[in-house]
């Protein structure tokens, strides 16, 4: 069992930055690859970004190319989401989750936090 819990979230003007963090709790975290994923109100939750268990591997939506960054530090339980260039569009509930491998589908992940939410004003 895994729990999460998201923090960092809040407001910014357009093109601000962010930093997002995801605290674990168990002694597994670090068997586990860790996504970000966002909903806007409305709409389907989205993949962000996803990091392999190790940190190894990332791979990011192409919204988020080139402005987030994913991290982990297994030693503190903790995956992080570093937004650069903020933009109205990016306005949603973030959340992290845990899945056994680096996918991009919501639905193969097993434990999710319960969101944080990133406003960007125009």
């Amino acid at each position: 069992q895994v729990q999460l819990v998201e923090s960092g979230g809040g407001l910014v003007q357009h093109g601000g930055s962010l930093r997002l963090s995801c605290a674990a709790s168990g002694r597994t975290f670090s068997s586990y690859a860790m996504g970000w994923f966002r909903q806007a109100p409305g709409k389907e939750r989205r993949f962000v970004a996803v990091i392999s268990s190790s940190g190894g591997i990332t791979s990011y939506a192409d919204s988020a190319k080139g402005r987030f960054t994913i991290s982990r530090d297994n030693a503190k339980n903790t995956v992080y989401l570093q937004m650069n260039s903020l933009k109205p569009e990016d306005t949603a509930v973030y959340y992290c989750a845990a899945s056994r491998l680096p996918v991009v589908t919501p639905a193969e992940y097993d434990y999710w936090g319960q969101g944080t939410q990133v406003t960007v004003s125009s």
